[in-house]
């Protein structure tokens, strides 16, 4: 099962989670990644395995 959005090949500091679903809505990189921790650190270290379920969900970039 994968979701239709791409990880980005530009726009990435570990997979290109966050990059994809910023390139994808049209958003900064730099303003997703703060929303991202942010909202990932409000509840007991969420983000992390939220990112790892969207690293295997999201396909790969086309490089």
């Amino acid at each position: 099962m994968h979701i239709p959005i791409k990880r980005s090949a530009n726009n990435r500091l570990i997979a290109g989670v966050v990059g994809g679903i910023c390139e994808k809505f049209g958003w900064s990189p730099a303003l997703g990644r703060i929303v991202y921790l942010v909202l990932g650190s409000m509840s007991f270290f969420a983000g992390i395995p939220i990112y790892l379920v969207l690293w295997l969900l999201m396909e790969k970039p086309d490089y």
